[in-house]
């Protein structure tokens, strides 16, 4: 029961927070340049790839390294974490902070149509923001739903990596954002990790100052989580 309580006390934690990023965009007087894609990712989708195995981490800040130093962002971590456990794979960033589910959608094509091959593994992790601007969880599955499909169209594996509504969204916001990973998860014979942030959330020793996004302690929490999982996929 104490880690059900804790558990349940860093998630309202979390859901405060997010409150507080929704009323910041809300009051904001300009409408905010549109997410620009991390330069590493286009330099990686451009460049041939190893011999060995090809990840692509396809998300939002959560993949893209959110105000963190270079290398200690989702994609660098979990390719320096495979190859110690002798796993050969080149992880490339295709995260964009503020990425909505539509957004994530609309770069889709464009993202794998650049890379030198065809993934091994597809990392997808949206629907954070989405769910931040309070938009419809119908939209968000429509676009989530889209994303899977094409990537089963072209045989990529995907790892779908969730998230949770926070509680001040309400129980039927909840209810009906949360079912969407798993959903999409049964219905594309994708793998599921079901919260992205399990282990981080409401620890501030593992996260930014905003209390949302990790910092690079918690990162790696994430990534040792992630690793075990991802090579049991790439070895498929």
């Amino acid at each position: 029961m104490k880690k059900e309580r804790s558990l349940a006390g860093r998630i309202s934690q979390y859901g405060a927070l997010a409150l507080i990023v929704q009323l910041a965009s809300a009051c904001s007087d300009s409408t905010p340049p549109p997410p620009v894609a991390n330069t590493a990712q286009a330099a990686a989708a451009a460049a041939p790839v190893a011999d060995g195995k090809l990840v692509v981490a396809f998300g939002d800040s959560l993949y893209a390294g959110y105000n963190l130093d270079q290398g200690k962002g989702l994609a660098p971590m979990l390719e320096q974490a495979l190859a110690a456990r002798g796993m050969q794979a080149q992880v490339v960033n295709a995260g964009v902070s503020g990425d909505t589910s539509a957004a994530g959608l609309a770069r889709l094509a464009f993202t794998l149509d650049g890379l030198a091959r065809k993934p091994d593994l597809m990392l997808v992790g949206l629907g954070g923001n989405d769910m931040l601007r309070g938009l419809s969880p119908e939209t968000t599955r429509d676009n989530m739903d889209a994303i899977l499909a094409e990537l089963k169209k072209r045989d990529i594996p995907v790892l779908l990596t969730g998230m949770l509504a926070s509680p001040n969204m309400g129980p039927d916001y909840a209810a009906a954002f949360n079912s969407i990973f798993p959903t999409l998860a049964t219905k594309y014979d994708a793998t599921l990790y079901p919260f992205m942030l399990d282990g981080v959330i409401g620890d501030r020793a593992l996260q930014l100052p905003d209390g949302i996004h990790p910092n690079d302690k918690g990162v790696a929490v994430i990534v040792t989580k992630l690793t075990p999982i991802v090579e049991a996929q790439l070895k498929e």
